[in-house]
């Protein structure tokens, strides 16, 4: 089986065992159309579970971005990754992550990444929650190019904050590097919730996403503005 398969094959089990148990989660859910001078249709969405038991916890997303200006497409990208953490003490922890990414404008038809680490929760109060790991992986990425297989080892790191600032309003900023020698991958997600109700949100974001070696021609940066309704089910 190839790695890029296998990586794929694994985040989705992550995403479907959870099911089977206690799980909570969202689900996300964002459409744009204009029409006149210019016409364009944008759609993103977005799954995310989440099942803990004693020490375990384990946390699946996936990820789907499409988007079309004046008939010609000008995004299409899929993500799916799973984290499992194992808890030794109440700040501390090992992990297993899996992420499997898959961007049509990109220089990499895909990059697969697998990585083991530790983290530690820097902050656990009631309104600020900060987490940072670090360990390290591997990555398989297919050049979109010459369609050649790129395998190096990766140094992981992620830095995951919450800033409850009211009942019914959340900021969340998550950063993730992957640094090779071929290529460093870093994403910063920033999101701002907004309760409607118990099960209802809107949420606003910005994604920003940069990889070091790209075709020339190809921008380093890519940055993504959504605004989503979101549904939270579960507990």
């Amino acid at each position: 089986m190839k790695f890029k398969s296998f990586v794929f094959a694994l985040c989705w089990i992550g995403l479907a065992l959870p099911v089977a148990a206690d799980v909570t989660g969202s689900g996300e859910l964002g459409l744009l159309f204009s029409t006149g001078n210019s016409e364009t249709e944008t759609f993103n969405s977005a799954l995310n579970l989440t099942w803990e038991e004693g020490p375990w916890l384990n946390e699946s997303t996936a990820t789907f971005v499409y988007g079309r200006d004046d008939g010609t497409t000008n995004s299409n990208r899929f993500v799916a990754a799973n984290r499992t953490n194992y808890s030794f003490n109440d700040r501390s922890y090992f992990y297993g992550a899996l992420r499997y990414d898959r961007d049509r404008f990109s220089a990499f038809s895909y990059q697969g990444t697998l990585s083991l680490g530790a983290g530690h929760r820097l902050i656990d109060s009631e309104r600020h929650q900060l987490s940072v790991e670090a360990g390290p992986g591997f990555r398989v990425a297919e050049r979109r190019d010459t369609n050649e297989t790129e395998n190096e080892a990766i140094l992981r790191g992620l830095a995951d904050y919450t800033w409850v600032i009211s009942e019914s309003t959340e900021l969340t900023n998550r950063l993730l590097i992957e640094a090779g020698a071929d290529n460093t991958f870093a994403e910063n997600i920033l999101g701002l919730t907004v309760a409607i109700n118990t099960r209802l949100a809107l949420k606003a974001g910005v994604s920003v996403r940069h990889n070091t070696d790209v075709d020339p021609g190809r921008e380093k940066t890519d940055t993504l503005t959504t605004m989503n309704l979101v549904y939270n089910f579960g507990e």
